[in-house]
């Protein structure tokens, strides 16, 4: 028996650590895909070479958080983890995958501990068993950036813990407890930003659980107190002195926080978000649906998709859409279960009440209610929200299970749903193994999403199957016609089939869809910078063709006119201005892409042969020795640098750069 802040059961323990296991012993097998490419693959960050402040410096995904493209996602605690796991085994994804088994195993006994604080001990179970097979976990358990939902969640609900404990006798104040809630927050919003809505909870719980006030009860407080007829009571001057302190640690919180990402949010386009950019009502009308959408995943995870963006979920354009009921209904639901749980005392409603905020709480950060995101629906952000929807149904099971002639049927229903949710997260573990599985898994669930035609196309084209790569592509393109990353992958994919004048229409295409420039405005506001990748393609494609030089010339240029800080558009001009026989323009070109990027060591090789064309032999060879310095490896740069030497004349250059 484990004392202390675990006071339940070892063989509680090993009952809810050996489920988990059952349920996601085959996530083992699983590679990285979707956003881990990003997140590991790509993610300098996890390299022992990178120093570690940089972690605090940049984002989830090890962009700086300074950089306009940055997705302003702080999480450099999360991101160590990963550090972790690449010490031990650099970028075998198993280790990676364990570390999330045990984390999402530690959670869910943490759980258990919280729902022995509002129902019984068997109810509690029930609950977190719920909780570790609820099969709309798979995302955030088997999918490996799901770990800033996991990490998060185990400081969430270790401070929700330790603030529990800040009630001492005699309805006096213990302030370890309080401060330790404050530094699990700061270390659960290090994990994923969601870790500071336990504040809430907290605030709730002190309120309605620890002090035992109702909404009429606060009422009648405060009319007596304005009307002069009684003084503040105790309890509720305890409760602002507590609220106070939680409130202040939150703010400075969040005012960190927004210093971290220099007061700017994330640039987010139509394709991630529709209805963000959408006019009211449709934005408003769609927002509100999505909330029942997601309670709906929760009650019957029968169909998960990997990306819910795009035209997955149609947008509701009038008040007459059939859609609307289900918001009306949900609402309705929502606001009876509020009303009984903050109106009546009893052991009930306050289960109640902790369940709706563990709902809802944590979903505000992601319900585009108060600030659109950068995605319409994502199953791992409703890690957090599951445990108050499991806290419910165990409360439900329980109310009924005590009735004689519900009580067999409550038990069959009961073991019908966790046998059921376990076998489903098992199965779904294997649509992770591979970026292919999954895609194809999602476009079961929905056609309608040209980004999953998208990525299809491009987990076979990794593969180098490019005719099969084109019939996704092409699908996407006829699923969204309006896609320029679409036409984009057609152009790209007949330039690998070496069918250029298709390649020059598709990316044709996709130029005529680039909105016009509007001076004064930021173009990155716009549109995804990656869009303005067409203009490289398309320049890349035709200069291959000697007489259409200059024409290639001038969709760089407008490439950078329309984002100076477009590196790789000075890198490919650079290139063709060399072509065109023109180095001293070519050297500007690649100076302006090293005030970009100095640690880039191609960069500095390209400016060592341009150096070469101007004769520059002495510049020449600093420039090859920059680009070593970046990349000891760099076999060209190492080779020419020898090659000059040797054509130069090896003692005079040496004399040259010493001096």
């Amino acid at each position: 028996y484990l004392k202390g802040k675990f006071s339940i059961h070892l063989r509680e323990i090993t009952l809810i650590v050996g489920v988990v296991i059952t349920c996601y012993w085959n996530s083992l097998f699983c590679g990285f895909v979707f956003d881990d490419v990003s997140a590991i693959l790509d993610n300098k960050d996890l390299h022992p070479s990178t120093p570690l402040k940089n972690l605090f410096h940049n984002d989830f995904w090890g962009t700086p958080m300074s950089e306009e493209r940055s997705h302003k996602s702080y999480r450099p605690l999360t991101v160590l983890t990963f550090r972790l796991n690449y010490l031990y085994s650099e970028l075998k994804p198993v280790s990676y995958h364990l570390l999330n088994l045990i984390f999402h195993a530690v959670v869910s006994v943490v759980f258990l501990k919280v729902c022995k604080l509002f129902l019984d001990s068997r109810s509690s179970i029930i609950a977190s068993l719920m909780f570790a097979v609820h099969p709309i976990h798979t995302e955030a358990v088997t999918g490996v950036v799901g770990r800033a939902e996991l990490l998060s969640s185990i400081f969430f609900l270790t401070a929700f813990l330790s603030y529990t404990k800040s009630k001492g006798p005699n309805n006096t104040i213990v302030w370890t407890p309080i401060l330790l809630t404050v530094i699990l927050v700061a270390i659960a919003t290090l994990c994923k930003e969601q870790g500071v809505t336990v504040v809430g909870i907290c605030c709730v719980y002190e309120v309605f659980i620890a002090q035992g006030y109702t909404l009429p009860l606060l009422y009648t407080t405060a009319v007596q107190i304005l009307r002069g007829k009684g003084s503040i009571p105790f309890s509720l001057l305890q409760i602002l002195l507590k609220l106070i302190v939680l409130m202040f640690s939150t703010l400075l919180l969040v005012v960190i926080r927004v210093q971290v990402i220099q007061s700017q949010l994330p640039v987010f386009t139509r394709f991630d978000n529709p209805a963000a950019v959408s006019p009211t009502p449709t934005r408003q009308l769609t927002f509100n649906y999505l909330l029942p959408v997601n309670a709906w995943l929760l009650f019957n995870p029968s169909e998960l998709c990997c990306d819910w963006t795009m035209g997955t979920i149609p947008l509701i354009e009038s008040f007459l859409d059939i859609r609307n009921l289900a918001t009306f209904i949900f609402f309705c639901f929502l606001g009876s279960l509020l009303v009984f749980s903050v109106r009546y005392p009893g052991n009930s409603s306050k289960t109640v009440l902790m369940a709706l905020c563990l709902m809802a709480l944590p979903f505000i950060p992601a319900s585009n209610l108060f600030f659109p995101v950068g995605f319409v629906v994502a199953e791992r952000v409703l890690y957090v929200p599951s445990m108050g929807f499991c806290i419910l149904v165990a409360h439900g099971w329980r109310k009924l299970s005590k009735r004689n002639v519900l009580k067999k049927l409550s038990w069959v229903c009961l073991s019908i749903v966790v046998i059921t949710h376990a076998l489903k997260t098992l199965h779904r573990n294997w649509d992770w193994e591979s970026e292919y599985t999954l895609f194809m898994s999602a476009l079961k669930v929905n056609k309608n999403n040209a980004k999953l035609w998208n990525n299809v196309g491009h987990a076979l084209e990794n593969e180098k199957n490019f005719e099969r790569a084109l019939k996704y592509f092409l699908q996407a393109t006829h699923v969204q016609p309006d896609d320029i990353g679409a036409h984009m992958n057609v152009g790209r994919t007949y330039k690998n089939l070496n069918r250029t004048k298709e390649a020059e229409e598709s990316y044709m295409i996709a130029k005529s869809l680039m909105p016009q420039i509007i001076p004064g405005k930021k173009y990155a506001a716009r549109i995804a910078p990656n869009h303005l990748n067409v203009y490289i393609n398309l320049a890349n494609l035709i200069r291959a063709n000697e007489s259409r030089l200059e024409e290639a010339d001038q969709l760089y240029r407008q490439a950078i006119s329309m984002r100076p800080d477009f590196k790789q558009a000075y890198i490919s001009r650079g290139e063709l201005l060399l072509k065109m026989n023109k180095p001293l323009k070519a050297k500007d070109s690649y100076l302006r892409a090293l005030d970009l990027d100095r640690s880039n060591a191609d960069l500095w090789y390209n400016l060592a042969i341009v150096n070469i064309e101007l004769k520059e032999s002495t510049e020449a060879l600093r420039n090859f020795d920059r680009a070593l310095k970046m990349n000891p490896n760099h076999k060209l740069a190492l080779f020419n640098s020898a090659l000059l030497m040797q054509e130069s004349g090896m003692l005079a250059l040496l004399k040259c750069i010493s001096s």
